[in-house]
């Protein structure tokens, strides 16, 4: 959450929910003047998470990640935001075995380290208030590159990252920015046409270079970024998703294209109770699969499906602990305690909740994938 909506809407938000009785249907309203409605919630599913991190408020852990290591690691990556650190845990049992960065604007250190994407053996990590982007190598955690704070396509307030795998080589990166008036709010219309930034990085025989491709957003229709933080992905369908999280009028994510135009669809409306936020997707061959997209809060923190080709929805789970969930990620990687994968998700800005994935598929009556 980005920042502290006002007194009234918590109130009413918190009202609601506590006088709701499992989950109730919604209304079923479209997620476009072209799309077909939005079904009404199928049923909540409550999971018992496998393990949650130990718990340092301190912290204020927002987004995580993981890896696995050609010598058979498996660590889960979280940002902290308030101590300036990557937290690195053993994912099978979500024990700390280091704490990488520490406070400042020299490579290889952090200031409010936001959205974090691992893809391969690098670590892609956003840097809210040095606004850059910083890559690390794994396992070592050497700095290879930083980004995003040139003359050319700067960025302001960068929250959330997705990369891309181009197929002659290099990445895609999409940064979300979240810059805002000089009293902090939300910019007119007009201003809203650089929310989204795209950089192409790649390794050459000198070293890793970055370049800025394009800046893009609406400034019209359903398609403006009001508030944006988690972006993600997907190259078989050629969708980006983009959550705003503003939550009065918008609360639904933005489908837009690669090329950088809205794709005149949104996911959600109806079915968001709160703050859209992180953003996963659970692939199976072909263009099957299901996005998962967090209702962000503290009484009734949702995570819900979407199907990946039709965006219809298919279902919602919640953690038994889990709430007020930012950052989530989702491996179907099979690893010593999850072997169908796991989907990890942020706790209350203290620690990272684990869950075994193929739980949450068979408990959902959704068809598995094969990893």
């Amino acid at each position: 959450m980005m920042s502290t909506r006002t007194l009234l809407g918590s109130l009413l938000l918190t009202t609601c929910l506590s006088a709701c009785s499992g989950m109730p249907s919604l209304p079923t309203l479209g997620s476009a003047d072209t799309d077909p409605p939005l079904p009404a919630y199928a049923g909540l599913v409550t999971l018992s998470e496998r393990y949650l991190t130990e718990r340092d408020p301190e912290d204020n852990v927002d987004s995580v990640a993981t890896w696995h290591g050609p010598g058979g690691e498996h660590w889960l990556l979280a940002t902290a935001k308030e101590t300036d650190h990557l937290l690195v845990y053993q994912a099978s049992n979500g024990s700390l075995l280091r704490k990488v960065g520490g406070s400042g604007r020299e490579v290889g250190q952090l200031d409010r380290p936001n959205g974090v994407s691992v893809i391969g053996n690098l670590a892609f990590v956003v840097e809210r208030d040095n606004a850059r982007v910083q890559v690390f190598s794994l396992p070592d955690f050497r700095s290879l590159l930083i980004f995003g704070n040139g003359e050319e396509q700067r960025l302001v307030k960068p929250y959330g990252l997705w990369v891309q795998t181009m197929p002659g080589g290099g990445f895609h990166v999409y940064v979300t920015d979240n810059y805002e008036t000089e009293d902090g709010q939300i910019p007119p219309d007009g201003q809203l046409g650089r929310r989204i930034k795209q950089y192409a990085v790649s390794e050459s025989a000198v070293g890793w270079a970055a370049r800025p491709i394009r800046a893009f957003g609406e400034t019209t229709g359903p398609g403006r970024l009001k508030v944006v933080e988690s972006i993600w992905g997907d190259a078989m369908t050629g969708r980006l998703m983009v959550a705003d999280e503003e939550e009065y009028n918008e609360r639904r994510i933005k489908v837009y294209g690669f090329n950088g135009r809205f794709a005149d669809r949104t996911l959600g409306g109806g079915v968001f109770r709160a703050q859209p936020e992180g953003l996963s997707l659970y692939t199976c061959e072909g263009d099957r699969g299901y996005w998962i997209a967090t209702d962000q809060a503290h009484i009734g923190n949702y995570f819900h499906f979407f199907d990946r080709r039709t965006l219809d929805y298919r279902g919602t789970f919640e953690g038994a602990v889990t709430r007020n969930t930012d950052g989530i990620w989702l491996t179907q990687t099979g690893f010593p305690g999850f072997p169908g994968g796991a989907f990890f998700a942020v706790h209350d800005d203290g620690n990272v909740a684990a869950f075994d994935l193929n739980e949450i598929v068979d408990r959902l009556g959704l068809a598995r994938c094969g990893n």
